[in-house]
């Protein structure tokens, strides 16, 4: 974890107290997440999941929470957040603020098969309508107006092609407003190690602490450029064309969405392409990284730019 902030079992007993979830039994971290600080937490009630949250304040957080409970009210598969005894889904412990969620079934995968492909287009379009009737908004952290800013932070870690290329890509996505493209809450992390399976039924969405107000194909695009590329990182046609078809099958593309595709691939890189440089050359002061190769999406953008005009596109 980035940074780790210890509970032991008489803390959270004491803590949960304040909700309705019975005696505690198990207490367990876990060790794979990077922004938060995670635990399973078993009780007499249930199983669920903790966290403290080392970045996110506390007048922030209820953006999130209360998406991820709008969504499970509506049939999507995110973990619903538990109330405490103040109504509230947003507690504090150990001077940091934290959250217990229900804890869904399934498990992710490495490598998704067309069936799960086509399964996450379908929950990330029943996702879309689902926040279309969530009020609150919250601005993109780290869209355009952030990949401006940090810009010259990163540009002296990069070779002078990189760098060039940076620069290009970041004026490229400047000219380009997309204002009547359909907007809403959006993921904005729909990777696979955030999608849990049961077999091929998408048993859980998660980590939603990206989440924000924002072009919908904007999420579409950062998703394809996860799950559906091949090894290389250029896009797979048979998976993209089961995840973008399932979608559509649900919401279907306005014409301007597909007109906007090509592009939208290329944001959807380039967002983590510079967060991944920022978070891997710029880490916070005393935190312990687990930052994840930049190069990764530098590939991706350079193939979604070399293939523009052969890349599938949306149908429906």
């Amino acid at each position: 974890m980035s940074v780790y902030t210890t509970v032991t079992a008489d803390d959270l007993r004491r803590w949960l107290q304040d909700y309705a979830v019975g005696e505690l039994i198990e207490l367990r971290g876990i060790p794979t997440g990077i922004e938060n600080t995670n635990y399973f937490v078993t009780t007499s009630g249930g199983h669920y999941v903790l966290t403290l949250f080392e970045k996110l304040t506390a007048q922030e957080l209820p953006f999130y929470l209360n998406l991820m409970a709008h969504l499970a009210e509506q049939g999507v598969p995110s973990a619903h957040p538990v109330a405490n005894s103040a109504g509230s889904y947003l507690g504090t412990l150990n001077g940091k603020p934290a959250a217990l969620v229900a804890r869904l079934e399934g498990k992710d995968v490495d490598t998704p098969t067309i069936p799960q492909c086509a399964a996450v287009g379908a929950v990330l379009a029943r996702l879309h309508r689902a926040g279309q009737s969530y009020r609150s908004t919250m601005d993109n952290p780290r869209g355009p107006k952030w990949w401006k800013a940090v810009l010259p932070d990163v540009l002296p870690f990069l070779p002078q092609a990189e760098g060039a290329l940076l620069q290009e890509e970041v004026r490229f996505q400047s000219l380009y407003r997309f204002s009547d493209l359909p907007r809403g809450a959006i993921h904005a992390d729909l990777f696979r190690d955030n999608v849990l399976f049961a077999g091929d039924r998408v048993a859980g969405v998660i980590d939603f602490y990206f989440a924000c107000t924002d072009v919908l194909l904007y999420d579409i695009a950062i998703a394809v450029n996860d799950w559906c590329i091949s090894a290389d990182g250029a896009l797979d046609t048979a998976r993209t064309r089961a995840f973008l078809d399932a979608y559509a099958a649900v919401r279907p593309y306005t014409p301007i969405e597909r007109g906007a595709w090509p592009v939208m691939l290329r944001a959807g890189a380039l967002r983590f392409w510079v967060s991944r440089l920022y978070d891997f050359h710029l880490p916070r002061p005393g935190e312990l990284t687990h930052a994840k190769d930049p190069g990764h999406f530098r590939r991706i953008l350079e193939l979604r730019i070399r293939d523009e005009h052969a890349l599938p596109g949306l149908t429906g």
